[in-house]
């Protein structure tokens, strides 16, 4: 068959959404309102959403269909094993543990092994995580390469994590360390990806300390569709078969369903060993519900099993990937600086190179963001020193990096949005050397960046 250079939605529109359009003044005046911080407009003043990917993205008509056969006995429903076999048959755990969401599962898992003087090593914690691992008096520890700290590297595994300082960290703290966790992909790196290679680096290193390494898994299938193009001789492997395999190179797992699961909400935490899923349930029924629910509906547990089987198909993946990376190479075109190579659920802005006249602590990702929406609309989220800069003692340093996540929900928006976008970006990239700087006027003592409120500078 002849070849096309088009990748086309492998999916046809069933229902929509009605946008409400605004005005430049109306946006102008609902941001003033919300204390400039975009977690606080209402989703109705926003035209193209992409603050997070996280329980936004459309479900199937066969995902709603599943929400038919839910049942919602307490304990044992029948729905609860078509979900637990669902994950089984990607990620064989011995124990699967449903939450409600992902933050849910780092809570569970971190109160029962974290602590004061403990140290959680990571390629890159992302929010939720971080302060799960902080709230317990643990220390949460970055261990990504340096190729992961420079935008404009092209390194094709920029999640990866440094072997030899994992190595260092466990040789000199082993005993303050209750396990190794890895996000896949890097959210907080710009969307990068793990390798297979570094998986099995960083499982040998684990094992030669004793101990446990766990997979925070949200985005594993756009992980394994990115081994499956750029790590040598993984090209014709079916990407159900690399998630096995990075499942087994692990002793469990967190997820938040509501990313690649093409969940609304829902996750779960699953681990092989007994004694810790004993304790870990105990706390589950004291704050989510009884193990066979978790937090979640029958319904739920039934969407989100026929999710997983979606999110692995090759012709998803491929137009998910190749969507993502449409907006990002358009950005780049346009001069406009932009984490490379592109990640799978989003593009990640360069607020410091795109506003050098700003300091990190006049937090330039939360400036561009502002700017984003007031121009044309678009709602982004600030990955940078609002959501990363402030130290548990209280005390603010710049983060590594200043982004602007524009994180694109699955299955939702159609290509003349993006072309909107990109638009949008240039617009602000063009007057980007009129942005005003931001300070906090109010915040609460952890995870800032959810309410803070802000003015110009």
């Amino acid at each position: 068959m002849p070849q096309f250079r088009t990748i086309i939605e492998p999916f046809r529109i069933h229902s929509v959404e009605p946008l409400r359009m605004t005005t430049e003044a109306e946006r102008a005046e609902a941001v003033l309102a919300a204390g400039y911080n975009l977690f606080g407009l209402r989703a109705s003043d926003v035209l193209v959403d992409l603050l997070t990917d996280s329980g936004t993205g459309a479900m199937s008509r066969d995902q709603w269909a599943a929400i038919q056969h839910g049942d919602e006995s307490y304990a044992g429903s029948p729905s609860w094993f078509v979900f637990r076999d669902a994950v089984r048959s990607l990620f064989p755990f011995a124990h699967v543990i449903p939450t409600h969401q992902g933050r849910a599962a780092e809570k569970i898992l971190f109160s029962v092994l974290g602590g004061p003087g403990k140290v959680v090593p990571n390629n890159t914690h992302f929010d939720t995580t971080r302060a799960n691992v902080e709230f317990t008096g643990a220390e949460a520890v970055d261990l990504v390469i340096a190729e992961g700290l420079d935008p404009s590297s092209r390194h094709p595994f920029k999640g990866d994590m440094d072997v030899e300082r994992l190595d260092a960290v466990l040789t000199e703290r082993r005993d303050d360390v209750p396990l190794v966790m890895m996000t896949v992909t890097n959210n907080s790196g710009g969307g990068q990806p793990v390798s297979l290679a570094n998986l099995h680096a960083v499982r040998e290193v684990c094992d030669a300390h004793g101990v446990p390494l766990f997979l925070d898994a949200c985005r594993f299938a756009e992980n394994a569709w990115f081994i499956r193009e750029r790590e040598q001789g993984q090209g014709h492997r079916d990407v159900v078969d690399i998630v096995r395999e990075m499942a087994s190179l692990a002793d469990g797992m967190t997820m938040s369903a509501k990313k690649d699961p093409l969940g609304n909400i829902g996750g779960w935490l699953a681990l092989d060993d007994d004694a810790l899923a004993e304790q870990c349930r105990a706390l589950l029924i004291l704050t989510e519900g009884f193990p066979t629910y978790g937090g979640l509906a029958g319904r739920d547990l039934e969407a989100l099993a026929q999710g997983l089987r979606e999110a692995v198909q090759h012709d998803y993946l491929r137009y998910r990937i190749r969507s993502t990376a449409y907006l990002g190479e358009a950005l780049a075109d346009a001069g406009i600086p932009v984490v490379q190579p592109i990640g799978g659920h989003a593009v990640y802005l360069d607020a410091r190179a795109l506003a050098p006249h700003l300091s990190p602590l006049q937090y330039p990702g939360q400036a561009v963001a502002v700017a984003l929406y007031v121009a044309g609309g678009v709602r982004g989220c600030e990955i940078g020193t609002v959501m990363f800069g402030r130290r548990p003692d209280g005390s603010e340093q710049p983060a590594a990096m200043d982004l602007v996540r524009l994180a694109i929900p699955r299955r939702t928006y159609t290509q003349s949005h993006i072309d909107y976008v990109i638009e949008v970006c240039r617009h602000v990239a063009d007057h980007a050397e009129d942005l005003p700087g931001y300070r906090i006027v109010t915040e609460p003592a952890q995870l800032r960046h959810f309410t803070a409120r802000f003015e110009p500078v």
